[in-house]
């Protein structure tokens, strides 16, 4: 008997390196990027319905209507399999939104993969590869568990194995309480020819860095998109050397922002520095406390 409900885990990113080489004639970006899957997830329940999706979520802020990726990924699915649409989706949100963690990217993916699951798997991985790919640039990395290097607009994704020099360390994610526009972002970077026009190959770089444990690895962290957010949002910058006066390394921005994150040796000193920005900063921002 088919199963006609589960639950799955849906997990975040970190962009260790997103180097933009460069807009493309169709409007997109070419980019190379390097992603690291964070273990802080949200949860999705998907059942069988008797006709339509339906789509609720704990989280008042985000709309459940056609806009939302989840109901896009589960209108392609039902259309591709050639299946009447029939799925009920909880969402409990744990990721922030416009965070630059690829939290929605990461429910569409599962979305895709629950409702082929739910339905007796009527498209092929490569099937469910072109229909992440169609519904957003990190889709694509959320279908797969591991490290990854990206190229085209993202969603060509090479799965890489884990990196050792990550093992042990502490992560520590902080959103200010405001989010960045990934539209905005990629607009705006006009404004700055240099981060528009990386330097190809710095993605190679940094995973032969991590790969081999080079001791200068972090050097190689590298993100493009830090150039408009930092003119606009300028306490961000702050955040990270703050990071770096507690002991962090690699610290900077995920993707288009406006989380920044660090690694730390050590769970205690990230819980440390936590402790330490309230008193400058305030207490409005979100942060997680994450074990690599």
């Amino acid at each position: 008997m088919p199963t006609m409900s589960l639950t799955r885990a849906s997990g975040c990113k970190i962009n260790l390196l997103l180097n933009i080489l460069g807009k493309r004639d169709d409007g997109f970006h070419e980019l190379e990027t390097v992603l690291q899957p964070v273990p802080l997830c949200d949860e999705l329940d998907f059942s069988i319905a008797s006709e339509g999706i339906h789509l609720t979520c704990d989280n008042p802020a985000l709309p459940c209507d056609d806009s939302n990726l989840v109901v896009k990924a589960a209108r392609s699915f039902f259309a591709a399999a050639d299946l009447s649409p029939r799925a009920t989706i909880h969402l409990r949100k744990r990721i922030p939104l416009e965070a630059g963690l690829g939290g929605g990217s990461s429910n569409a993916a599962a979305t895709l993969l629950a409702l082929n699951e739910l339905f007796e798997q009527p498209l092929t991985p490569d099937q469910l590869q072109s229909l992440a790919a169609k519904l957003g640039s990190d889709v694509p990395f959320f279908l797969q568990e591991n490290p990854a290097l990206a190229i085209g607009r993202g969603e060509k994704v090479r799965p890489l194995a884990p990196f050792a020099v990550l093992r042990g360390l502490t992560l520590l994610l902080l959103h200010p309480g405001f989010g960045i526009s990934t539209g905005w972002a990629y607009k705006t970077l006009a404004e700055f020819p240099e981060a528009l026009n990386g330097r190809p190959g710095r993605a190679g770089e940094l995973v032969a860095a991590m790969t081999t444990g080079a001791p200068d690895w972090e050097s190689g962290l590298y993100n493009s998109l830090e150039a408009p957010a930092f003119r606009k949002y300028p306490i961000l910058p702050i955040y990270l050397e703050a990071f770096r006066a507690a002991g962090a390394t690699g610290a900077m921005m995920s993707g288009s922002g406006s989380t920044v994150f660090a690694f730390f040796p050590v769970r205690s000193r990230a819980e440390q520095c936590v402790e330490d920005f309230r008193p400058r900063f305030g207490s409005a921002f979100w942060h997680a406390v994450v074990d690599l």
